[in-house]
């Protein structure tokens, strides 16, 4: 299977899909689908002692690492199959055919689970089947694993939607004011907004304190994880060293969205302190 060759056959497609040619995407993609599945199971069998992903970049590898704890041994499988099987379940959809979409986002998300994307898009499908529990779920990963802060808001959004229909007023009030915090532009963040406003929901209606405590005490976080922060940060660092400084700049602006600029200076001095100690010890 060559990398190039599938990533051309993905744009095209995402070309069909563009087009609203739906079905014939959804060939071309299920096509694309069983050959990577028939590659991976001659090539990279899942042990013990190895596991296979498809990581676009460095990132997601230390995320994963520092989030989820995994011992064994990482393997990068050289190709694009999240973006594979997101594009199929799109493809899914438009052909109305949401059990595959589903079956196809777990894929995605297998690939590649630190992509909140997927996991959000995998939630909204659950919630569409009426599997409130597994919604819930899906959503709450996110709160460890969110390095976009538009995927943190849509989070909050989603929890704040779950507690004003279980009559929590007060929390879906908190979870708004938690979502706004992020300052991203989102179109469901903004409608979120726009029918809570003048209601027991309104965001305006709890203060911080307020908003921290009412989290809290439903077992839901305020704000991102500084695990993740950290993370986009030492890969910046690492992109700026080599003179990839777009690269750089682009992971520190979304370590920065995620916990604010304060909070992502600090994180940055507490790492050039470890950096400093480390380099102290080598002498």
């Amino acid at each position: 299977m060559d990398h190039t060759e599938l990533t051309d056959e993905l744009e095209r497609a995402e070309g069909l899909l563009l087009q609203g040619r739906a079905e014939l995407a959804r060939e071309l993609l299920a096509c694309l689908a069983e050959d990577a599945e028939e590659y991976v199971d001659r090539n990279c069998p899942t042990t013990d002692d190895v596991q296979w992903f498809s990581f676009p970049t460095i990132f997601e590898r230390l995320a994963y690492r520092r989030v989820e704890r995994d011992p064994r041994e990482l393997r990068d499988v050289g190709e694009p199959l999240d973006r594979l099987y997101n594009d199929l379940a799109l493809a899914c959809v438009h052909d109305g055919d949401y059990d595959e979409a589903m079956e196809a986002l777990k894929q995605a998300v297998r690939w590649n689970p630190m992509d909140c994307g997927y996991r959000l898009n995998l939630a909204d499908l659950f919630r569409v089947s009426g599997d409130v529990q597994e919604y819930l779920a899906l959503t709450y990963s996110v709160f460890e694993r969110a390095s976009d802060a538009r995927h943190l808001a849509r989070a909050f959004v989603n929890f704040s939607g779950w507690f004003a229909s279980s009559d929590k007023p007060r929390v879906a009030a908190a979870a708004l004011r938690a979502a706004r915090a992020l300052g991203v532009t989102d179109a469901t963040l903004d409608a979120a907004l726009e029918q809570a406003a003048g209601t027991e929901r309104d965001p305006d209606l709890v203060d911080d304190a307020q908003m921290e405590e009412l989290l809290a005490a439903e077992g839901l976080p305020d704000g991102a994880n500084a695990e993740i922060a950290v993370c986009l940060l030492m890969c910046a660092g690492d992109a700026a060293a080599v003179g990839a400084r777009d690269v750089a700049t682009s992971l520190t602006l979304r370590a920065r969205d995620l916990v604010g600029e304060p909070a992502a200076r600090a994180l940055l001095e507490l790492i050039h302190q470890s950096d400093e100690e480390v380099a102290d010890g080598k002498e």
